[in-house]
């Protein structure tokens, strides 16, 4: 159901690569509501992808961007701002990557070159994305940006590797860099740690199944979905949440605030 909180609002949304991913939900969901949007990815990313369904389904343009890579970035601002006639109202940064997970190496062998790839990937390309708006002062005032997180930035989650330290930066950058863009600005800048969901992305992670089962059972409301986290991404592009800023919200079913569940501890004393 479309309830227009989205009508005359233009963006830019990063990270869609196929129907499971959590940015290609958001796209859906933001067309549907009246958003109007640029869609962007890496090129090796959109070359694995299905980016250009979306496209034409929710009549986007696509622009290639590396999000590590500042030209890459102020290319896209420029193109999108001119594409969609004005400065933006919303960005999403869904972009992650573990080179460490990938190629099955434990977070006490890291190889550093590799780590250092996916923090600039996942953490630092956050930073280089706002401050490319910052600069260009491509969001209009209320304007929302929103990145994906996830629960292991606060607790320890082994499989998750060095992905981890990624999203504790990621998170420290958003409250950071939203100080300054909410006072200079007027813009809003939050994170969504997500339950885990089964993307394409997180499904590489090694346990990911045990990750989703347990978190499952441990949630009252049991595990949000991608489309949940769209409808939450929704109403913090809407001017609904106007004040809302600097804020990491969980979106997990309230797995964040569980010590144990009955349903854990039936299993463990059975």
């Amino acid at each position: 159901m479309s309830h227009n909180l989205l009508k005359g609002k233009r963006g830019i949304i990063f990270g869609a690569l196929d129907h499971n991913s959590i940015a290609w939900k958001t796209a859906e969901r933001v067309y549907e509501e009246g958003g109007v949007f640029v869609l962007s990815n890496a090129p090796v990313a959109m070359r694995m992808g299905e980016i250009n369904k979306l496209a034409e389904k929710t009549g986007s343009t696509v622009i290639a961007a590396d999000a590590t890579s500042v030209d890459d970035l102020e290319n896209l601002i420029s193109e999108s701002m001119k594409i969609l006639g004005g400065k933006l109202d919303f960005v999403l940064h869904s972009i992650g990557m573990s080179v460490n997970v990938r190629k099955g190496r434990h977070y006490t062998d890291q190889k550093y070159e590799w780590t250092q790839k996916g923090t600039d990937v996942s953490a630092m390309s956050f930073h280089k994305v706002m401050q490319t708006l910052y600069k260009a002062d491509a969001m209009n005032e209320w304007g929302s940006i929103v990145a994906l997180t996830y629960m292991a930035a606060q607790r320890v989650f082994p499989d998750y590797n060095d992905m981890a330290d990624n999203k504790a930066f990621l998170e420290s950058i958003a409250r950071s860099f939203g100080y300054f863009f909410g006072k200079d600005k007027k813009v809003r800048v939050n994170t969504i740690s997500q339950s885990p969901t089964p993307t394409t992305a997180g499904t590489g992670v090694k346990g990911f199944d045990g990750f989703i089962s347990y978190a499952e059972r441990m949630s009252p409301l049991g595990n949000a979905t991608a489309l949940d986290c769209a409808n939450y991404t929704v109403t913090l592009f809407s001017d609904l949440t106007k004040r809302v800023t600097l804020q990491n919200l969980y979106n997990d079913g309230g797995f964040s605030n569980m010590g144990v569940s009955d349903s854990i501890m039936d299993s463990i004393t059975e």
